[in-house]
């Protein structure tokens, strides 16, 4: 049997989803709901410390050990570049998202029928 160390098809798909509800429900099938809470924490995480607090300031304001911050700043030194990209999409979405209006956002504000 074959251990899988990385998977190209496995991001090629995910990048081929248009839909952030596609892309959720795809993820709330393949991962555990601990499995999602984990990569869900340490996003939060990375955005935190790039942003620029402490990593004691991080364990405060997300009431996570010190040991789970060192993690994620640990995998933020060792980063190919992919915490940086996705973190500059992050900030570009939230700005698109904070220039349109209310009533735009969201999925079902697209799938809205007028009458």
């Amino acid at each position: 049997m074959t251990k899988v160390t990385s998977s190209p098809a496995l991001a090629a798909l995910l990048a081929s989803m248009r839909e952030s509800d596609e892309v959720e429900l795809f993820l709330r099938d393949l991962l555990t709901p601990s499995e999602r809470e984990a990569i869900e924490e340490r996003w939060a995480i990375v955005r935190l410390l790039a942003s620029g607090l402490t990593q004691r300031e991080v364990r405060d304001q997300l009431d996570v050990s010190i040991a789970t911050v060192t993690r994620g700043s640990l995998q933020m030194q060792k980063s190919e570049g992919g915490f940086e990209r996705a973190l500059a999409r992050a900030e570009r979405l939230a700005a698109a998202s904070s220039k349109r209006p209310a009533r735009a956002r969201g999925a079902s504000a697209r799938k809205a029928k007028r009458p």
